[in-house]
């Protein structure tokens, strides 16, 4: 796909049974880094009073909203309209990617599917979103991390996960000496890790987060261009 990020068209479909409106907002402007909102969709039953705080979003932001009865308890269609509708979406070849809003790991086989063909896949969801479906998306946000700013995570450098995920990472991409180019290492991060989100500990960029951590070493390297651009290169201390 020779489109780059920032210039795609995205079907977004939310799940508004499984989404909350209040984020909405935040939403599509994080949406806006990665592309155009070519379509807007929202499914649920809007005849239900659970839904009444996402109506008054729905003009605002030119959202469609998607009607879908609840035939039976236990059992949530709203999930399988949004399939059917993103499939079709999928045939009709006119977006070059999908935003799914929801919680729910049913859209893990969809979300696979959309990606077998070439498309992007961005999944906005809570924390307590499922790993699989997080891990069947190009990259995954948290929506959590759309709300106020959070403060820097108290003693992050004893973070385990977050070091377990650096740490490997710069294994993978480091020279021979151990240094390996900011930019190199978060693309490798975001590759393997859909979810990672330097604002999940506290901080809005790469450089502020790798800087924090007591167990890097940081330096570094003028371009070759005559600019006064700097690369930051990172290091495993003691390695």
């Amino acid at each position: 796909m020779s489109e780059k990020k920032g210039d795609l068209k995205l079907a977004v479909l939310i799940d508004a049974d499984n989404a909350q409106a209040s984020i909405i907002s935040n939403l599509l402007k994080e949406i806006a880094k990665y592309g155009i909102s070519n379509i807007k969709r929202a499914y649920g039953d809007w005849t239900t009073s659970s839904l009444k705080q996402w109506k008054e979003h729905l003009h605002k932001y030119a959202i469609q909203p998607i009607q879908q009865f609840s035939y039976s308890t236990g059992k949530n269609s709203t999930d399988s309209s949004l399939i059917i509708d993103a499939m079709d979406i999928l045939h009709e070849n006119n977006v070059d990617g999908f935003c799914i809003v929801s919680s729910d790991s049913d859209f893990t086989r969809l979300c696979t599917r959309i990606r077998e063909n070439g498309l992007f896949v961005y999944g906005f969801g809570e924390q307590k979103t499922p790993e699989a479906f997080i891990s069947a998306c190009d990259e995954f946000i948290f929506t959590e991390n759309l709300r106020e700013k959070s403060k820097p995570m108290d003693k992050i450098s004893d973070n385990y996960k977050l070091k377990k995920i650096i740490t490997n990472a710069l294994n993978a991409v480091s020279n021979e000496d151990g240094w390996a180019r900011l930019t190199t290492l978060t693309t490798h991060i975001k590759k393997t890790n859909p979810e990672f989100d330097t604002r999940t500990y506290g901080y809005e960029k790469m450089g502020q987060l790798v800087k924090s951590l007591q167990y890097l070493q940081i330096k570094e390297e003028s371009f070759n261009d005559g600019s006064n651009n700097k690369h930051i290169l990172v290091k495993i201390k003691n390695q």
